[in-house]
């Protein structure tokens, strides 16, 4: 999926669609958020650890992590750039 219709399929979803990213070699330790979240990553590299699994996602990768999931995310030397998605779970 492209990122116009990545975006769209967001804002039809009730997201709240935020640009951003993270330095390289940025690691943000195990923590959790309280809204859903569905990425598409635009440049670079991330690693997202969850369950003691790490899964690599480059440009052109989503993904989703929902609300009160435990995480890491280690960036590639590179940084990330990404476009994301948030929202309240559904009750």
């Amino acid at each position: 999926m492209d990122r116009a219709a990545f975006e769209a399929e967001l804002r039809r979803e009730g997201y709240q669609v935020i640009h951003g990213g993270l330095k390289p070699d940025c690691v943000n330790p195990d923590h959790a958020h309280d809204f859903d979240a569905r990425v598409v990553v635009l440049g670079g590299e991330i690693t997202i650890v969850r369950d003691g699994r790490a899964e690599t996602f480059h440009a052109g990768d989503t993904c989703m992590v929902p609300a009160g999931i435990v995480h890491a995310e280690h960036v590639g030397p590179e940084g990330v750039a990404y476009l994301v998605g948030r929202r309240a779970p559904a009750a």
